[in-house]
């Protein structure tokens, strides 16, 4: 332990500790701009600088490890004006359009610029010299050098998070910017649109591209039958954006919020996770028994999940010889768009064309996509318009809804009913978990053999997590299976997600099946979920995915009825001809420059 006094309170902390955390333990707040608590030390901003009595110069609080004795002031005269000219200095070459910018409201640089009064202009205007451009051309991501003050939050986030180093510093001093390679637009180069980037960008550099105002346009056209699906992951972040704990379940209110903006049909993306269960087990299945039973050298195993869009194209840059492994089976986003568009307008007697679907995620990456080409087995695009949970709370206060006072609703029947296993999608191994309770269930005639059906192996923060499940006694039809050591593999975030593949890849890690979400935490900690974002929220809206699971009447995607439902009156079976035309697709090779 190392004691040392901060503002005249002596404190004591463990030995390598930041100044800044030891302040914390104090309630003493130092401001930040490149801290991020998910990230790496900086140093950067310099916005959280402190005195040290006896010291020649002012310490980056971020950056500074504790030592014995240390005399530490966080708002002396010296740090409050050096402070103030750090922002000022900022705010110099940042295009401060604040009441027209996205972020207005919720910009970390707005915030400090107030706190501090900034407002003397001690320094010239760069903006107007500098010739900057907004990059609009990505359908998820929108960045603006202009807004950007070089924290490089950014780019720590796509190297350590996602190991995707799609963003960069290029050149130096007052031409020093964050660019891409060669410069080139955020839909040309390797990004995969994850938005991991906006969740910790301080301005509004780099946000999602909005499709508010189509989706109100869409809504108000009496012409128009507009539906909507919501992500298991939008009921547990949703509630933080409009006055609520992290980790509330705000399911009923959000129903009941959806119905009020005007969507004609509320319906559940939980309802096509289920189905997704269905049609990505038995793939799996299929693919065992064809490399067990019928020794066919060219099935691809391990399978690896398809529902993560930011994990599809990371391994389509990366690791596209592994694209016959992943899973034919769109995201449970793409195929409940493909069925409104079919299914739903059939049953419902509507003109395809006049059916608008619009989807709730918590995810930019959903984003891209709803806008690729390959999805439009309905003979339209499956999916017209995706919203974050950011966009849907921003709805909810232009149309003047209390959100606290709303009664709880219930989702609108077709596609509107799910089960618990539907719900776990919205967490890292939560497509795992409830793929097994399937498909242990369809081998063996039995439930899985873990308490309260909690396969909890699967669960967790730890990047890549390796499990097993024993298959005994199984139905005539998958004796095959007998002895068999169901072998599994989970994680979470894309640099995890290339330690799992390049463990595969070397033949260190053998196993069957693969769940890769492309977010820390899963879809929970999505690049379209409210901000801030750290491990402490993101592990409470786990519980509350989990709560919310066991809350459930039916906990199996097999035992929905409205999937029985659909199998019986449209699909005809899993992996059969007309899912196979629906509900399946395929991927494609990138390059990576």
């Amino acid at each position: 332990m190392v004691s040392l006094s901060i503002n005249g309170m002596l404190v004591k902390v463990p030995k390598g500790t930041t100044v800044l955390d030891a302040a914390k333990k104090q309630n003493f707040r130092i401001p930040t701009l490149c801290h991020h608590d998910d990230l790496c030390v900086a140093g950067n901003c310099r916005v959280c600088v402190v005195e040290q009595l006896g010291g020649k110069a002012l310490l980056a609080a971020c950056a500074t490890p504790v030592s014995e004795g240390m005399q530490i002031l966080t708002n002396s005269l010296k740090v409050r004006s050096a402070r103030k000219h750090v922002i000022e200095l900022l705010l110099s070459e940042h295009n401060a359009d604040c009441t027209k910018c996205y972020k207005n409201g919720m910009c970390e640089l707005q915030n400090l610029s107030n706190e501090f009064c900034v407002g003397d202009h001690l320094f010239l205007e760069l903006i107007d010299l500098k010739n900057y451009t907004i990059d609009r051309f990505s359908p998820s991501i929108q960045k603006d050098d202009s807004k950007c003050i070089r924290c490089q939050r950014c780019v720590r986030t796509c190297e350590e998070l996602q190991g995707v180093n799609a963003l960069t510093v290029a050149h130096k001093g007052e031409n020093q910017k964050i660019s891409t390679f060669e410069d080139l637009s955020m839909a040309e180069v390797i990004c995969t649109n994850c938005g991991q980037c906006i969740n910790r960008c301080p301005t509004g550099a780099l946000v999602e591209r909005t499709y508010l105002d189509e989706v109100w346009d869409a809504i108000l056209d009496p012409k128009k039958h507009v539906v909507v699906q919501t992500a298991p992951a939008v009921r547990v972040g949703l509630g933080e954006e409009l006055g609520f704990e992290p980790g509330s379940r705000v399911t009923g209110k959000m129903v009941s919020a959806l119905k009020r903006l005007g969507f004609d049909s509320v319906l559940d993306t939980d309802f096509s996770a289920d189905l997704t269960i269905m049609e990505e087990g038995t793939e799996l299945l299929t693919r065992l028994k064809k490399a067990l039973v019928d020794k066919d050298p060219t099935v691809a195993l391990p399978m690896t999940t398809s529902c993560s869009p930011g994990w599809i194209k990371f391994i389509e840059h990366s690791f596209p010889e592994y694209l016959p492994n992943v899973s034919t089976c769109k995201s449970p986003q793409q195929m409940f768009g493909a069925l409104a568009k079919t299914y739903y307008s059939q049953v419902r007697k509507l003109e395809p064309k006049d059916v608008v679907s619009v989807s709730i995620m918590p995810c930019t990456a959903k984003k891209y996509e709803a806008n690729r080409p390959e999805m439009r087995s309905s003979g339209y695009k499956d999916v017209d318009y995706v919203l974050t949970t950011r966009e849907l709370a921003r709805m909810i206060k232009q149309a003047g809804i209390d959100f606290n006072k709303l009664k709880e609703d219930k989702y609108d029947s077709l596609m509107g009913v799910s089960t618990g296993a539907g719900v776990i999608f919205g967490a890292t191994g939560g497509v795992m978990e409830a793929a097994l309770r399937t498909a242990y269930e369809i081998i063996t005639g039995r439930e899985v053999p873990f308490e309260n059906l909690n396969i909890t192996a699967v669960r967790g923060m730890e990047g890549v997590r390796v499990a097993s499940v024993q298959i005994e006694e199984c139905k005539e039809e998958w004796s095959f299976l007998n002895g068999v050591e169901l072998k599994c593999a989970v994680a979470h975030g894309l640099v995890n997600a290339r330690k799992l593949m390049n463990a595969v890849k070397s033949g260190e890690l053998e196993v069957h099946f693969i769940e890769v979400m492309a977010c820390p935490g899963g879809c929970l900690g999505g690049g379209g979920q409210p901000i801030p974002t750290n491990e402490k929220i993101r592990k409470k809206r786990t519980e509350a995915i989990y709560a919310e699971d066991m809350s459930m009447k039916i906990r199996k995607s097999h035992e929905n009825p409205e999937i029985i439902r659909i199998y019986k009156e449209f699909l005809g079976e899993p992996l059969g001809h007309k899912s196979h035309e629906l509900l399946h697709t395929h991927y494609t090779k990138r390059v990576r420059y």
